[in-house]
């Protein structure tokens, strides 16, 4: 089924010389760019980490430092992947949970200007677990009807893109029902089997936590009224804050530990975290001090 697209979709999928968003490095990149007017445009590029890539992790992608030997680093490529990706939604295979916060991290360590929080994030291993737990060979044969080892070559970007392509289109083929309506509860669709064929729906069933950055350190949480029960908005949703998620002040509202101790924004703009983190914390920080 053709993609119900307002803007221009990024599929994509990442090989990193490992899991750690702040110690590793991209070593490929390769995604679909699919446009609302149904035309298509494929990139892939190989990527020199600047580091040595782990025995491990080459004898899984078959990506070794031969390969990106004369490749352009990340940062090379950065100002045209931004410029590429803007305007653009984001859809992965377990990409809200990995490749997205690496290439946020990748993208910021550059200094490319790219806000992903202006982007609808749609993570297909979230559909498809919530539908059909498995993984993403499993969801091929479901989807699509083939075996994915006879398709593509395992571990390699440009192959899993392809493949996550295709089981979302197979995806909106089986889960899109004609008129089906909008409904706030999500889960609603998996008992009913049907998912509309929208990004913003698509974005909001992809969505498992209420992280404000990708780390998880800063969560969105609901604010109380005196009674105990969340206060809510003048649409009627349920009015949130961010809060710690981690460490002294874990459950404490961010504004409220920024007035109480303005030691702790210095210690994190300082401590091991992540560029996301700390990007999340100055955007509040800013927030509060221009709303007096």
């Amino acid at each position: 089924m053709k993609l119900n697209l307002t803007r221009p979709l990024i599929i994509f999928d990442l090989e990193t010389t490992g899991l750690d968003l702040v110690k590793d490095r991209i070593i490929q990149i390769a995604y679909i760019k699919a446009f609302p007017d149904g035309h298509e445009e494929r990139a892939d590029y190989k990527v020199n980490p600047g580091r040595p890539i782990p025995p491990e992790i080459s004898r899984l992608t078959g990506i070794t430092d031969a390969d990106v030997k004369d490749a352009p680093s990340f940062s090379e490529l950065s100002k045209q992947l931004a410029e590429d990706f803007r305007g653009c939604d984001f859809a992965g295979f377990n990409s809200n949970h990995f490749d997205i916060p690496m290439l946020a991290e990748e993208l910021s360590r550059a200094g490319a200007d790219f806000d992903f929080s202006k982007c609808r994030l749609i993570d297909v291993q979230t559909i498809f677990h919530r539908m059909e737990p498995r993984n993403l060979s499993a969801a091929y044969q479901f989807y699509c009807h083939r075996d994915m080892d006879e398709d593509f070559a395992a571990h390699r970007a440009d192959q899993d893109a392809e493949a996550t392509y295709r089981v979302l289109q197979g995806q909106m083929d089986l889960y899109s029902g004609e008129g089906i309506q909008s409904e706030p509860d999500t889960t609603q669709y998996a008992k009913n089997r049907q998912i509309p064929n929208d990004m913003d729906e698509l974005c909001r069933f992809s969505k498992t936590n209420d992280n404000v950055d990708f780390a998880g350190r800063i969560v969105w949480k609901p604010i109380l009224g005196k009674d105990g029960q969340p206060l809510k908005n003048s649409d009627g949703s349920i009015r949130c804050q961010e809060v710690f998620n981690f460490g002294k002040y874990k459950g404490w509202a961010v504004t409220d530990v920024l007035h109480r101790d303005p030691s702790y924004y210095s210690w994190m703009m300082n401590g091991d975290f992540s560029l996301n983190t700390k990007q999340a914390l100055t955007r509040i920080r800013l927030r509060d001090f221009n709303s007096k």
